[in-house]
């Protein structure tokens, strides 16, 4: 009998688990989900991801392929996930795509955000496992001049955890959009890309924070931009601000939205 290739949009709240992936002995959101997906389907699923998110690192639009059995309409498979997963995952929708489909590879672009609380209430459990509080002064406009600089296609070697990339990988990539805005109680960065290296984007915001925070001089962030090695690098912000948000497909790999 025919399967069906599916897309799982996931949300999960990433405090509790040791990253995406799954690891021997550790509690992984791939593996939760695995194993959750053969329980179902009488035996092995293997599902892969668009990318492999770290400890502590949350998703609120996080992308999975699996292919399953004929009998799991898109609409069934999501009520029955969520029946049986823990309650810090929840699958927000199932797409049928075509059987091209490749959950990493397809991919045309991800979006990131990052959250900083500057208020005393960051300090609150119910906002700091999704934020990081932060109390020194912020220079605003300096913040905005980073994310302005880092607009457009860069070798973001500087900003990428040596060694994790294949030595003939340029470590290029193509940022579309890159801002910091306002939220109650502090500030989000917002970033969207083609791809993303190995702590990226947290190197990204950990050196934008020193820079607006009196740190660095401006010069030092664009000098790192241009760089061939992270030597010089601030180190990455702390897991728990950092969420991924949305992985993009070309519209031709969806049968059903």
């Amino acid at each position: 009998m025919a399967g069906r290739v599916l897309q799982l949009v996931l949300h999960y709240d990433g405090s509790d688990f040791s990253g995406w992936q799954v690891q021997p002995e550790r509690r992984t959101v791939q593996g939760v989900l695995e194993a959750t997906l053969s329980r179902l389907c009488d035996g092995p699923v293997r599902v892969t991801g668009a990318g492999r998110t770290d400890a502590g690192v949350h998703a609120r639009g996080q992308a999975a392929g699996v292919e399953v059995g004929a009998q799991w309409t898109a609409e069934r498979l999501r009520r029955a996930l969520n029946h049986l997963l823990p309650r810090d995952v929840w699958v927000a929708r199932v797409c049928e795509m075509q059987g091209a489909f490749h959950a990493r590879y397809s991919a045309t672009g991800r979006r990131y955000s990052y959250a900083v609380g500057l208020d005393e209430a960051a300090h609150s459990p119910f906002r700091r496992r999704w934020e990081v509080p932060w109390e020194r002064a912020l220079d605003r406009e300096a913040l905005d001049w980073c994310a302005e600089r880092t607009v457009g296609t860069h070798r973001f070697l500087a900003f990428a955890v040596r060694g994790t990339a294949p030595s003939n990988d340029e470590h290029r990539c193509e940022v579309r959009l890159c801002r910091w805005r306002e939220a109650p109680g502090g500030l989000v960065f917002d970033i969207e890309a083609n791809r993303f290296l190995h702590h990226m984007v947290r190197f990204l915001v950990g050196t934008m924070l020193d820079v607006a925070g009196g740190r660095r001089p401006r010069e030092e962030y664009d000098a790192l931009l241009r760089a061939d090695a992270n030597d010089a690098i601030s180190p990455p912000a702390p897991a728990q601000g950092l969420c991924l948000e949305q992985v993009t497909y070309p519209d031709e790999l969806y049968l059903t939205a």
